[in-house]
């Protein structure tokens, strides 16, 4: 497969089709000579690896060059519906606001000296929290999610809480820290040991929570997800979260709420534990933070919570973590959010996607699919075999849709669309999955 940068008559969508713009220009690309062109699945075994090249070949071979709104265009003129994007794109891709912000900032001062203070990470921190829960206004800026739940376990043990309870399904990370909380063996047995003292308890049971603290007194950092994304999109029943917080304020652990995937609007409210009302000692947010511009994640907490990082701010550093191109796409994200209710019509279309998603799975309950559940704009399918979930991914692709597996559960096939999604696109997305849904079925049948 090669690839060239592509021209506006050959990046675009298919001879004929109009391409949605989801209110975002885009700009026209130059056209490459063919000494530019280059052999992206050739360049993967080279230099990336083998398993990542074959995955590409799988998926159709495509490489994607240009996007915006719901749309992400290939290399060879296909354009596909984004539902996937693993939670960043709530804003869509290449938001027009975000993506001025960066350009400003990129023409005037996008790395600091690190010396001076920087007024961007300021701005964005004090944009951040106006949202997060009661209490926590003290914002530490990193680059991704696994580097949040990093410092959040790092502050915990500042504190002496050195025992970590986790939940099984639970997903914070791949980085060693994080990885030690992320209950999967998979990703786990390759590393051990990891880090000690931690304890898996069920999610969604307060009983088997309260056990392990009983034991573990003024020495915890509980870390738990509001809803469980990578974990299949399981929700809690109604009050976990505000047991989950009671229990912790109890026995003296600290309390760590993961809101990479699920917080930033995805769940039709700023925060997954805004339904509750719980405010835990530290937030995790990335993702959605980064306005899908640029890579950036935060961990909020509280100023009790935050003190050792507040005294000694070399105490847990990251040479690109703020950076002013970062803080500016995070602040430019906020502020689109505020501007364009971004939240409310998060919640609005994700109970239309929800309710039209399990009216086009009806006919195979019982049989191919098993359940049909979500919050917001974070929707999980769960089939009866894991099989179900390749064969749709490949079907979809094929014609024309991105969604995404799931890391921690086989058999669920998640949806993760943008709230700019409009109704001719959400159209397009039922008829293509009911197509699909039939095709493999049919398949898997025969």
């Amino acid at each position: 497969m090669t690839v060239s940068p592509p021209s506006a008559e050959t990046a675009g969508s298919p001879a004929g089709t109009a391409v949605p713009s989801a209110g975002t220009a885009v700009p026209s690309a130059g056209t490459a000579e063919p000494s530019d062109r280059i052999d992206v699945v050739d360049l993967y075994l080279k230099h990336i690896g083998s398993g990542r090249a074959v995955m590409g070949r799988v998926m159709g071979g495509m490489a994607e060059v240009r996007s915006e709104g719901a749309w992400i265009h290939a290399d060879d003129g296909r354009r596909f519906l984004d539902f996937g994007g693993y939670g960043v794109f709530i804003l869509g891709h290449r938001h027009p606001a975000v993506v001025e912000a960066v350009h400003r900032q990129i023409d005037t001062h996008p790395l600091a000296s690190r010396v001076f203070l920087e007024p961007v990470a300021a701005l964005a921190a004090q944009a951040l929290a106006a949202h997060t829960p009661p209490g926590l206004d003290h914002v530490h800026f990193v680059n991704s999610g696994a580097e949040a739940t990093e410092a959040a376990l790092k502050l915990a043990r500042a504190h002496g809480r050195t025992s970590l309870i986790t939940t099984r399904g639970g997903f914070h990370g791949k980085t060693l820290g994080a990885l030690s909380v992320t209950a999967n063996a998979t990703y786990q047995t390759p590393f051990q040991p990891l880090l000690p003292d931690v304890t898996q308890v069920a999610y969604d049971d307060p009983a088997g929570l309260e056990q392990a603290l009983a034991v573990r007194r003024d020495r915890a950092c509980v870390i738990i997800e509001p809803v469980q994304g990578e974990g299949g999109v399981r929700i809690p029943r109604p009050g976990y979260l505000s047991q989950v917080r009671a229990l912790c304020r109890a026995y003296g652990a600290l309390l760590v709420v993961d809101e990479i995937q699920t917080g930033m609007g995805r769940l039709g409210t700023w925060w997954g534990v805004d339904a509750e009302g719980v405010s835990p000692d530290v937030l995790l947010a990335g993702k959605g933070l980064s306005g899908g511009v640029v890579p950036v994640a935060a961990m909020a907490a509280t100023a009790e919570a935050y003190a050792p990082f507040s005294r000694d701010p070399y105490l847990h550093t990251s040479t690109f973590g703020a950076s002013p191109i970062a803080c500016a796409a995070a602040l430019a994200t906020v502020r689109a959010m505020e501007d364009e209710n971004t939240v409310a019509r998060a919640a609005a279309l994700g109970l239309r996607v929800l309710t039209a998603v399990r009216a086009v799975c009806a006919p195979y309950e019982g049989g191919l699919v098993c359940e049909v559940r979500g919050r917001g704009l974070l929707i999980g399918i769960e089939f009866a075999e894991d099989q179900a979930v390749g064969e749709l991914l490949l079907e979809l692709i094929s014609r024309g849709v991105l969604v995404n597996h799931s890391l921690n559960s086989t058999r669920v096939l998640r949806l993760t669309p943008p709230a700019v999604v409009e109704d001719s696109e959400l159209d397009l997305f039922l008829t293509t999955l009911a197509e699909a849904l039939h095709s493999a079925a049919g398949r898997m049948a025969g």
